[in-house]
């Protein structure tokens, strides 16, 4: 009796299936996935095309038969897309989207990408990790050496650490050289040296563009109590924290970063900064070999309005004649600043034409820096907080690597606007 009230139940729900086949598998299948992409009704008949979308085949014909149907409302519609040439560049650089994808085999609406491009970027990441590790470790491990009057007190100099700080002044101060190794001059008695004695036997700096040089640079020794930075290496060693929110700042926000140093670091960095980008007729009529870019007077008028013109239109321009100004200390390290500094400046100027494209210029703009310095002021602020708690080690890679690795980033950033700019016309 058991095993025939089994077979009754059982025959009641396969009758309860076929009469009611969209209630047993309304939990397991939706009807919108065999829907057609014309008529959006269930598929009668359906049809795959190539892309893998699927049709009713009624509706494939319809669409075939538009032309047919409507031939002098056809004309005109081909017409009009013929005549603008924003559409025709359109197609044409899809069609040589399309032809580059079918060249390789595959479907560009299947997710596949070319064959090699996610190995070779994978590589070209890899080696960059690499490379920006043994960077930190290598500098890491040379500090100790490179920046040793950088944290030696002055008083405790020898008389060659006073030949090393000479030498370090320019190419002009070999000329002294010999005579400060001669009379054994120490950090002691270096201090004690007034202009009268380096303008005298045994020291004899006649030249008084030499002795103003060495004047000025032993001023800021003495306040000091140690050797002052004389390159980027020597600043990044005694303004680790300093050093590396410029490179970032700089690079993501650099309007905002030099207001803020004019209002916070007036002295120390920003009048260097403007009087090297922006020299004015006293610096140029200097001598370019000795550093007395770095003296601390006012800027002139002249300078305000070349700084003004350059910090609202091309801020990046300004970090490009810094460095420009550098060559001769750092040859492959400016040469890096200033490509990065030109690739910046291209991306935002793909920014601003995009908005001005889409008429949202006058619109957009105000909320987006709004926006902007808000994200801007946060990072800043989380950065702050976590600092103290980054290693060393860490801050070395990411200064080295936003110094050389991140302009080959803007260069793929720059490629991939160009390629938007052929794909979506003027």
């Amino acid at each position: 009796m058991k095993g025939d009230a089994d077979s009754e139940e059982f025959k009641s729900e396969c009758w309860y299936n076929i009469e009611s086949p969209h209630k047993a598998s309304s939990s397991l299948i939706s009807e919108s996935e065999f829907s057609c992409h014309c008529c959006y009704h269930i598929l009668l008949n359906p049809t795959t095309l190539n892309c893998g979308h699927s049709f009713c085949r009624h509706c494939l014909a319809l669409w075939d038969a538009v032309e047919k149907l409507f031939p002098q409302v056809v004309v005109e519609r081909r017409g009009e897309v013929d005549s603008s040439p924003r559409i025709v560049q359109s197609l044409s650089a899809f069609q040589r989207y399309g032809d580059d994808w079918a060249s390789q085999g595959l479907n560009p609406l299947s997710g596949h990408r070319p064959r090699g491009s996610d190995f070779f970027s994978g590589v070209l990441t890899a080696l960059t990790c690499i490379a920006v590790v043994l960077l930190g470790y290598h500098w890491s491990s040379r500090e100790a050496q490179q920046d040793l009057l950088l944290h030696k007190p002055v008083t405790k100099w020898t008389a060659e650490d006073v030949i090393l700080w000479l030498e370090q002044l320019g190419p002009w101060a070999s000329l002294y050289k010999e005579r400060f190794l001669e009379e054994q001059v120490n950090g002691r008695l270096l201090m004690m040296l007034e202009e009268e004695e380096f303008a005298k036997s045994p020291f004899s700096i006649e030249n008084h563009t030499h002795r103003k040089a060495v004047l000025m640079e032993l001023e800021r020794v003495k306040a000091l109590g140690v050797k002052s930075p004389q390159n980027l290496w020597e600043y990044r060693a005694v303004n680790g924290g300093k050093s590396l929110f410029l490179v970032y700042a700089l690079k993501s926000s650099p309007r905002l970063t030099l207001l803020y140093l004019y209002l916070f670091d007036y002295t120390e960095t920003f009048l260097p900064f403007m009087h090297t980008s922006c020299p004015g007729s006293a610096d140029a009529a200097e001598e370019p070999d000795i550093l007395t870019k770095h003296l601390l007077n006012d800027p002139s008028w002249t300078q305000w309005v070349e700084f003004l013109v350059k910090y609202s239109l091309l801020p990046y321009q300004l970090m490009a004649e810094f460095a420009w100004d550098w060559l001769a200390v750092h040859y492959w390290t400016s040469r890096f600043i200033i490509v990065n500094a030109m690739l910046l400046s291209v991306l935002e100027g793909f920014t601003l034409w995009r908005l001005w494209s889409r008429g949202e210029l006058s619109r957009a703009l105000p909320h987006r820096m709004w926006s902007h310095f808000w994200k801007v002021s946060m990072q800043g602020l989380l950065v702050a907080i976590v600092w103290p708690m980054i290693p060393q080690f860490i801050c070395n890679c990411l200064f080295y690597w936003a110094l050389y690795f991140n302009p080959i980033i803007n260069i793929d950033l720059v490629v991939k606007e160009v390629r938007r700019l052929e794909t979506q016309g003027p």
